[in-house]
C-alpha cells in the first residue's frame, strides 16, 4: 500500500534476476521469486543463510518449479532448516515442495493450519545465531529474526518498498503499533524484508512508518464528521488510489477502526462508523 499522504520515504530497486542469488551481506543471499504484484513488489525474497555446513533457507516463497529449483542449485542441496517469516501463502505455498525431511522452524501456533512447524518457535527462541522477534500485526504468527550485529529479517512487518496490510482477523492494527514500537527498541543497522531491497535507515524508516498509520488514522476520524460506512469512507481516505488496490486499503481502514473501537473512540451503528464525541 505505497500510495498515500504523509508517506514514509520508499525504497525503489531495479527488477532483481530471476533465480539468480543475490549477495547481500556476508554470508546472507537472495533469490527474488516471479510472483511480482501490487502486494508482493517484484516477488517474494527468499533468503539463503550460510551456516557453514550448509544452508537456512527463511520463507521458501510460491509454489513454483523454477524458484524451488534455484533454491537447490544456489544451496547444492544442503539445506539445515527451513525458518518461516509467517504464513502468507505468497511466503510459504513453496513449503511442500522443498520440505521433504527438512525441518522446518516456525511460530508455535501458526495462521495456516497446513502449517506445522517441526520445531515450534516463540518469543526469544534462537536458530543459528538469529533470535525470534514475535511482531503481530500484518499477521498473528509474524516473526523477525534478529542477529546480534545488528541485522534483522523484517518479512512482511517492515518493508522498505511499501506500507504493510494490516487486515483483520488475523492482521490487527493495536498489535502492529506495538510490534513497530517493540523494533525501534531492537536496534539494528539493516532490515532485511520479504519484498523489495534492504533497509538501510531502519529505525528512521520505522518511525516514518508508525508517523504514517497515526496520520491513516487521524484522517479516518476527520473523514467521520457524518457517519460513514466503510466503503464510502475508504475512498474519502484513499483518494485517488488504483482501484486494485482498494480493497487491501479498505482491510486497513478496517484495522484503524477496530484500533479505535478498543479504544472507545469509535462506534458502529447500523453498518455505519462514526466517532464517539
Amino acid at each position: 500500500m505505497s500510495q498515500s499522504h504523509s508517506s514514509p520515504k520508499f525504497y525503489t530497486e531495479a527488477l532483481p534476476l530471476r533465480g539468480t542469488p543475490l549477495d547481500m551481506l556476508p554470508g546472507i543471499r537472495r533469490i527474488v521469486a516471479n510472483n511480482p504484484g501490487p502486494m508482493t513488489y517484484h516477488g517474494t525474497n527468499t533468503y539463503l543463510l550460510d551456516t557453514g555446513t550448509g544452508c537456512i533457507v527463511v520463507d521458501p516463497g510460491p509454489d513454483d518449479p523454477v524458484h524451488i529449483a534455484a533454491i537447490h542449485a544456489a544451496t547444492a542441496g544442503r539445506i539445515d532448516a527451513i525458518l518461516l517469516t509467517h504464513s502468507h501463502i505468497d511466503h510459504v505455498a513453496g513449503l511442500p515442495s522443498l520440505r521433504g525431511t527438512i525441518p522446518v522452524h516456525a511460530y508455535f501456533a501458526p495462521q495456516e493450519p497446513d502449517i506445522a512447524p517441526d520445531v515450534p518457535m516463540r518469543d526469544g527462541d534462537t536458530l543459528a545465531g538469529w533470535t525470534a522477534i514475535h511482531t503481530p500485526g500484518h499477521a498473528g504468527d509474524h516473526l523477525c529474526f534478529a542477529r546480534a550485529d545488528g541485522v534483522v529479517l523484517s518479512g512482511d512487518h517492515i518493508m522498505g518498498w511499501s506500507t504493510t496490510v494490516v487486515s483483520p482477523p488475523h492482521g490487527d492494527m493495536a498489535a502492529y503499533f506495538a510490534s513497530l514500537d517493540r523494533m525501534l527498541t531492537t536496534g539494528g543497522h539493516t532490515y532485511l524484508p520479504g519484498h523489495g531491497p534492504a533497509i538501510t535507515d531502519p529505525a528512521a524508516f520505522t518511525t516514518a512508518l508508525r508517523g504514517h498509520r497515526l496520520a491513516r488514522e487521524a484522517a479516518i476520524l476527520s473523514a467521520l464528521a457524518a457517519p460513514m460506512p466503510i466503503d464510502a469512507l475508504t475512498q474519502a481516505v484513499y483518494v485517488g488510489l488504483a482501484p486494485n488496490l482498494l480493497q487491501a486499503a479498505q482491510r486497513n481502514v478496517l484495522s484503524h477502526l477496530q484500533k479505535l473501537l478498543a479504544e472507545g473512540r469509535v462506534e458502529q451503528v447500523a453498518g455505519l462508523w462514526r466517532p464517539i464525541r
